[in-house]
């Protein structure tokens, strides 16, 4: 399915998938790295992970869409950890985690339904 022939849903839940991890590598790049470091900014390396499914996501893999639902989940828990264990700026990060790790999920399940429901509509 080509970018042409996508309903504007379906583009716009990719578009948000992409955004929301592109947010998510930037987010852990910057929180390591510069806003609220631990160590010697080794957790950085937490990111990388999220580089995998970016040319899935942009080429339109319904695969990658269906297992970024559930990789997400990893991200979410240290989110959630970290919100309610840290202190200062790295707790206000780890809820702006949260929400972006619920997006994307949000993104992914409705892109992967929407995607199924119009190839349904278009061999009916």
């Amino acid at each position: 399915m080509s970018d042409a022939t996508l309903p504007p849903t379906v583009a716009w839940t990719r578009a948000l998938a992409v955004s929301s991890v592109l947010a998510l590598i930037v987010l852990g790049l910057a929180w390591e790295l510069w806003l609220a470091p631990t160590g010697r900014g080794t957790l950085a390396w937490k990111v990388l992970p999220l580089a995998i499914p970016l040319a899935g996501l942009m080429k339109n893999r319904m695969y990658t869409y269906r297992w970024v639902s559930l990789f997400v989940w990893v991200y979410f828990i240290e989110g959630v950890v970290r919100a309610t264990s840290d202190r200062g700026p790295s707790a206000a990060l780890a809820v702006i985690e949260v929400v972006l790790c619920l997006t994307l999920f949000t993104a992914c399940a409705v892109h992967v339904r929407w995607r199924l429901r119009h190839a349904k509509e278009a061999v009916s």
